[in-house]
C-alpha cells in the first residue's frame, strides 16, 4: 500500500489505499517511516497519494486501538524533517488527521483545487503530535494554528493558500509534473550547494 519509485536522483513515494481514502495502518506508518530514513542519499523526494483523498489519517479501527497516539507518527514526521534533500509534499487531495504531520515536514507544499485540509484530534478527543502544532505555527501562525486544532475549522485549498499553509494549488493532471519542475533545479545542482541552502533556510533559534 506504500509504493517507492527511486530511479534517479528524485524518489517518490506514494500511499496507495484509495479504497479507504488513504488511512494509515501502523504497518503503513512504519514503511513510511523506514523509507525516509534510507532516503539520505535524494536528492528530492515527492510524497504523494492515489485517488482523490491523499489521507484521511489514521486508519479508525487502529486509532481507536492504540494508534492515534502511537510514536510512529513522530518517527516518520523527524526522519522527513532530517532530510538533506528536498521534499515536496503533491497533495492529490483532503488532507486530515494525523497524516498532516508528514506534510508539515516537508520543504514545499502544492495541492489540488478540491483539496481541505483538517485536524479534528481536539474533537476525538487525542493531542496532535508533538511536533505539529509548532511546525504549522511556523507556517501560519499560533492564531491560524489554533483556528484549526481548537476550531475544528475545515480549510479550502484557496485559503490554505492564503494562510501559508500550501505554497501553490496546481491542477491535479499537472500535479506530479510540476512537483518534477520544482525538484529539477536542486537535482541539477552541486549537492553541497542544495543542501547548503536547505539548511540555510531552516527556522532560527531566538537566543
Amino acid at each position: 500500500m506504500i509504493e517507492l519509485s527511486n530511479e534517479g536522483d528524485i524518489w517518490t513515494v506514494t500511499i496507495n489505499r484509495p479504497e479507504k481514502a488513504n488511512s494509515l495502518t501502523h504497518a503503513m506508518l512504519v514503511e513510511l517511516a523506514e523509507i525516509m530514513e534510507s532516503a539520505g542519499n535524494a536528492r528530492a523526494l515527492i510524497l504523494t497519494g492515489k485517488g482523490r483523498v491523499f489521507s484521511a489519517g489514521a486508519d479508525l479501527d487502529e486509532a481507536r486501538a492504540g494508534l492515534a497516539v502511537s510514536e510512529i507518527w513522530e518517527r516518520l514526521s523527524g526522519a522527513i524533517a532530517a532530510l538533506p534533500g528536498l521534499t515536496i509534499a503533491a497533495l492529490n487531495g483532503t488532507l486530515a488527521g494525523g497524516a498532516m504531520g508528514m506534510v508539515l515536514a516537508c520543504d514545499l507544499r502544492i495541492a489540488v483545487p478540491t483539496a481541505r485540509f483538517f485536524y479534528p484530534v481536539m474533537k476525538l478527543g487525542f493531542l496532535p503530535q508533538p511536533s505539529d502544532p509548532a511546525r504549522m505555527a511556523t507556517l501560519i501562525g499560533p492564531s491560524r494554528t489554533k483556528l484549526i486544532l481548537m476550531g475544528g475549522q475545515k480549510i479550502e485549498a484557496d485559503e490554505a493558500l492564503a494562510f501559508g499553509l500550501i505554497d501553490r494549488i496546481v491542477q491535479g493532471d499537472a500535479l506530479m509534473n510540476h512537483a518534477q519542475t520544482l525538484a529539477a533545479d536542486t537535482v541539477a545542482a552541486t549537492p553541497e550547494i542544495a543542501r547548503a541552502i536547505k539548511a540555510m533556510c531552516a527556522p532560527q533559534r531566538q537566543s
